[in-house]
């Protein structure tokens, strides 16, 4: 999907290599801020996390299959003639033993280096990317970004972040740990509660205990990544490429608990045909939204907020700072010499 801006172009472009999809975001940077002109994810769906977590190792077919797609968004990203092509790599990459395979292959496709990211750099810049929005700007919040492989926790004061962290919870890496059945079983579904209930009692309450959080200073909380999306297409019944759909839904526990319940009782197939649902989310549907829910019940939150700024735009935001910084630097080196 494209934009348009009146604004003098500066255009870069971040390609963000995920677990369960790989998708391409150009902006317009110019004034410091970042206007999206192009998104666009693989033309093929790529999940580099199916059958990835028994042995940790990335399939031969995946990698070959991921260097082609990062190439293709490449040659799209380059029509806008951008400053910089950024790749990220997140949850499964960072934890797959033969990473340097897919590094390797993604330079020899297309000439790009392929940075893999750490746990709490992506925390950074998935919360870097909401505060840019204008509609939670300020708020005091915690913020979950629900990716293929990892969850994202930020807590935020609104003027600063008190508490970050990447956990090892993801769309897809709970759905392949579940083994549900088609359609899925209530005893399927008893197992994701109890894992979930599990994860959020025994695992995140304790960090963020030790981190002085405290639920009353939160005032929102914010979904971010694709399966916030896709709650928030299904409610409007749009389609995931459909960016004025998406920002800024509001989606009470009770509706999720009810979507939930329906999604449940559902065939793959049979979910395959909900409008707003892309068909390569249809599987992970079940686990992603699961955990919004699961988040909503544990933090005591009555309403999930959807924001479509995340990882891509906290990247392009972490680019442009860096790019101020270097010519501020040089602009001090050309002061100098002048002066001597």
């Amino acid at each position: 999907m494209r934009y348009s801006t009146g604004i003098k172009p500066e255009h870069r472009a971040v390609i963000d290599v995920g677990t369960n999809s790989i998708k391409l975001l150009v902006a317009d940077t110019a004034g410091g801020s970042v206007r999206p002109l192009l998104e666009a994810g693989a033309q093929q769906p790529i999940r580099l996390g199916r059958g990835f977590y028994p042995k940790r190792s990335l399939r031969r077919e995946s990698i070959v299959a991921a260097a082609q797609a990062i190439a293709q968004l490449a040659k799209k990203s380059r029509d806008f003639s951008p400053l910089s092509i950024q790749t990220v790599a997140t949850s499964a990459i960072r934890e797959a033993h033969n990473r340097e395979e897919l590094v390797t292959a993604v330079r020899d496709a297309c000439g790009l280096e392929l940075e893999v990211i750490s746990g709490d750099r992506e925390a950074e810049w998935v919360f870097r990317g909401v505060a840019s929005d204008p509609a939670f700007a300020g708020c005091p919040s915690v913020i979950l970004d629900v990716g293929g492989g990892s969850t994202e926790i930020i807590v935020s004061n609104g003027a600063e972040v008190c508490f970050r962290r990447s956990f090892d919870l993801g769309a897809v890496r709970l759905m392949e740990h579940l083994q549900l059945r088609d359609p899925p079983t209530s005893t399927d579904r008893s197992r994701c509660e109890d894992f979930l209930a599990e994860f959020f009692g025994g695992l995140v309450t304790p960090v963020l205990t030790s981190s002085r959080y405290s639920r009353t200073e939160a005032t929102h909380l914010i979904g971010t990544g694709g399966t916030a999306a896709c709650l928030a297409n299904m409610k409007a019944k749009g389609t995931e490429s459909d960016w004025l759909v998406a920002q800024a839904a509001h989606i009470r526990r009770s509706e999720l608990r009810a979507q939930l319940e329906r999604l449940w009782k559902m065939t793959l197939s049979e979910r395959k045909k909900i409008p707003g649902l892309p068909e390569n989310r249809a599987d992970i549907i079940l686990t992603g939204a699961a955990i919004f829910e699961a988040a909503m019940t544990h933090f005591e939150f009555a309403e999930l907020s959807v924001s479509r700024r995340g990882l891509r735009f906290g990247a392009l935001l972490s680019v442009m700072e860096s790019a101020s910084q270097e010519a501020n630097a040089r602009t001090r080196r050309i002061h100098v010499g002048c002066t001597q």
